[in-house]
């Protein structure tokens, strides 16, 4: 579901910018994804404050895409690094998890 909330995202975005200018249009439709998938965040997630996480990081990420979409002279630039940060923030967070227990069943 959330999957297809963030695809239309683009549907969103297409058919509002027809209409109106593209900065009002990315607005729209991003807030209304970001709150769409917040919302249902906080049912999957079980809170308010996991949910209200979620919605932080996607906000960021679809500020990120804006910053991208608008310097098309530095897309690639800004994209490679943004995701090089990212990787390294993930790396970080996810370095005490020992990932061979998480594969194993409990006896």
């Amino acid at each position: 579901m959330i999957a297809l909330a963030l695809l239309l995202f683009y549907t969103l975005l297409l058919s509002l910018s027809e209409h109106i200018t593209f900065e009002y249009a990315y607005l729209i439709a991003g807030a209304s994804v970001i709150l769409l998938v917040t919302t249902y965040a906080k049912i999957l997630l079980g809170g308010i404050r996991r949910a209200g996480l979620f919605g932080i990081v996607l906000t960021a990420l679809y500020c990120f895409l804006y910053i991208i979409v608008r310097a098309q002279d530095y897309a690639l630039l800004f994209g490679s690094f943004g995701l090089f940060v990212g990787l390294a923030i993930i790396m970080y967070l996810t370095r005490n998890i020992d990932w061979f227990v998480l594969g194993k069943k409990e006896e």
